[in-house]
């Protein structure tokens, strides 16, 4: 099969100038970031010294700002400037990322239905999540042809139901809230028809800045004046465990600053924060552990692929459970912060996963 990478690429102009390539620009400013000094950058990308200033030169001229502080003693460091560029960088990628996985798996499924009749393809619909990307990454390892698709909980569900998907990838809270988060969920899912297989347990909480510096402890202080908080999309499965929540805290959403700036990425949200431009998200421990930032767990959840019976019979979603229940992939989720890779690879019957189902 057909493997395609599309990478996010963005210039930058000012007035009638050429456009700037902030590619090459950004992998030097990450150089001096990681080095401290810019002859070790310039080693460090493969480039001249004499090369590398002159890509600073330009740049700099461009902004009408410095990017970099030299001194005899404290070597090369990034102003803020080049800091947010850096920044901007990391939420082009935490935001589009997932965007773009789907549409190149969408492209290497239409290049091999071109030169193949009917090619065999895993179609794998589901809420992005780490383990999920990590599952992709074993199944590309493999070379298993893979059709995916990021989308919403409540779509993947829905695509199931349809025949349109043969892994359904979503997540339901433990405890309280289970219910009212399968009562959505239960109108695609058919107990004598599917079933389902036990990804992941990861904690949900709060996303805050490194040493927590507006003070946050729980949901009851996203209302406080002052804290600006940036939130998922509308029809995430974390947008709607959250607003169940704060229904029991007694905290209108109307009331918290930001509520509808929506990101559609644990990692989007994660980066929104480390960036500045918000103090507090609520998302997955593993995206505020990439980004440097403090977690406050509030709550764990289950996630699953729910799978037709028919489809378990397929010598593809065969392999993907082998991959699952192997002690190789339990490992990698078992080290992805918050998650619990201990029952992964399980096939449950929905009655068994949710008593409450009927």
């Amino acid at each position: 099969m057909y493997k395609v990478n599309i990478k996010p690429h963005w210039e930058i102009s000012r007035d009638n100038d050429s456009p700037l390539d902030t590619a090459v620009l950004l992998t030097l400013l990450n150089s001096i970031q990681q080095t401290g000094s810019i002859a070790k950058a310039a080693k460090l990308i493969g480039s001249s010294y004499r090369h590398t200033w002159g890509i600073m030169r330009d740049a700099e001229k461009m902004f009408g700002h410095a990017l970099i502080r030299t001194g005899r003693e404290r070597g090369s460091n990034l102003t803020p400037l080049a800091e947010k560029l850096i920044w901007a960088e990391r939420r082009v990628a935490a935001r589009l990322s997932p965007i773009l996985e789907s549409l190149s798996s969408e492209l290497e499924w239409e290049l091999s239905k071109a030169v193949a009749a009917q090619p065999q393809v895993i179609r794998l619909n589901a809420s992005h999540g780490f383990a999920v990307a990590a599952l992709l990454n074993q199944l590309n390892e493999r070379n298993l042809p893979v059709e995916l698709r990021y989308r919403n909980s409540a779509d993947a569900v829905a695509a199931l139901a349809h025949q349109e998907c043969d892994l359904a990838g979503f997540h339901v809270p433990l405890g309280e809230f289970e219910d009212a988060a399968m009562a959505l969920y239960s109108q695609w899912l058919d107990r004598h028809k599917h079933c389902l297989i036990h990804l992941a347990v990861r904690s949900q909480g709060l996303m805050v800045a490194p040493s927590n510096p507006k003070h946050i402890t729980g949901l009851g202080d996203l209302s406080r004046d002052g804290v600006q908080f940036v939130n998922r999309q509308i029809g995430s499965g974390t947008r709607m465990l959250l607003q169940l929540m704060l229904a029991k805290e007694g905290v209108s959403p109307s009331a918290i600053d930001g509520f509808e700036t929506a990101e559609f990425t644990h990692s989007a949200i994660a980066a929104f924060i480390a960036s500045g431009m918000a103090d507090v998200g609520f998302g997955v421990q593993t995206a505020a552990e990439r980004f440097g930032l403090d977690f406050i767990p509030l709550i764990r959840e289950r996630y699953f692929f729910a799978v037709s019976a028919e489809a378990m019979k397929d010598p593809l979603v065969q392999q993907v459970i082998e991959i699952l229940q192997s002690q190789i992939f339990r490992g990698i989720v078992n080290r992805l912060a918050g998650y619990d890779g201990s029952e992964t690879g399980s096939i449950l019957p929905l009655s068994t996963a949710f008593k409450g189902l009927r």
